[in-house]
């Protein structure tokens, strides 16, 4: 049985998706994309499972480092949140991020892999597909429709794919490399050509709860304007202004990595 919202009519002639998990980057891009385009329609897959994301790091890292992982996020993550209110709301206030919920219809599938997924991407027909927060997309949804499938990624790749690569370039001492990459999806982990990437300073208010919102609030910009790009007929094109770094993929920081860090660092 499918498990897929019915397609609301007033989207059939949409131009924009964007194929997402509900956070708040994912409402921040929402309505930033509506705010400049006229027919947006969201395709949002259900989460992964926390015991399901545990399994894979297991068998790709480790129990070690997970339950390290998992000790950070649990302990640290929540106290780093609530300290960082006020700068949250200073970034939002700045940047114009509205976090509010997604309006309007939503096609829900359970998953960007899913037949039910493909089905809605074909019945809209977009232009450009945005993707955010999502599973990695296989090869069967990329080809679902002709149309370029774009991607704000939280870091300066190659060198930071993955999670985080704010918090990574201040760990390494590349503060120069604290940045937001727009590229194109393909069937790696961040490993699309980058259409745009741009580079932003840090506060000392700043800290790992914090660098999420920069990253989001500094790339929407240069979404938006590949997106318009891309509905006005302009090819995506990869330009890489850092192609001479090496490609890492990284994780989330252990609690004794990152209270190392700290200490040694003081990178929050």
């Amino acid at each position: 049985m499918s498990t897929a919202t019915p397609l609301p009519a007033e989207s059939n002639n949409g131009k924009v998706v964007l194929l997402a998990q509900d956070d708040d980057s994912t409402r921040a891009v929402y309505h930033a994309l509506a705010k400049e385009f006229p027919d947006v329609t969201v395709v949002m897959e259900q989460s992964v499972s926390r015991g399901q994301l545990v399994k894979r790091r297991v068998k790709r890292l480790g129990v070690v480092p997970v339950v390290g992982q998992l000790l950070f996020v649990s302990l640290v993550v929540p106290v780093l949140r609530r300290r960082s209110r006020r700068r949250i709301d200073r970034i939002r206030a700045e940047h114009g991020l509205d976090l509010s919920p997604v309006r309007g219809g939503v096609v829900h599938v359970p998953s960007v892999n899913s037949a039910e997924a493909r089905e809605a991407l074909r019945r809209i027909g977009p232009r450009v597909v945005v993707v955010n927060g999502t599973r990695i997309i296989g090869k069967d949804t990329l080809k679902a429709v002709d149309a370029p499938f774009v991607n704000t990624h939280a870091g300066i790749t190659p060198l930071y794919r993955g999670v985080h690569g704010g918090y990574w370039a201040l760990a390494e001492g590349r503060p120069e490399l604290v940045g937001t990459t727009v590229h194109l999806v393909d069937e790696g982990i961040d490993t699309g050509g980058p259409l745009a990437q741009v580079t932003f300073p840090v506060s000392d208010e700043d800290s790992f709860a914090t660098y999420p919102y920069l990253h989001v609030a500094y790339g929407i910009p240069r979404l938006v304007a590949i997106v318009r790009q891309a509905l006005n007929g302009g090819g995506l094109a990869p330009q890489a202004d850092h192609g001479d770094l090496p490609s890492r993929l990284r994780y989330h920081p252990t609690l004794w990595g990152y209270l190392s860090t700290r200490l040694t660092k003081g990178v929050r």
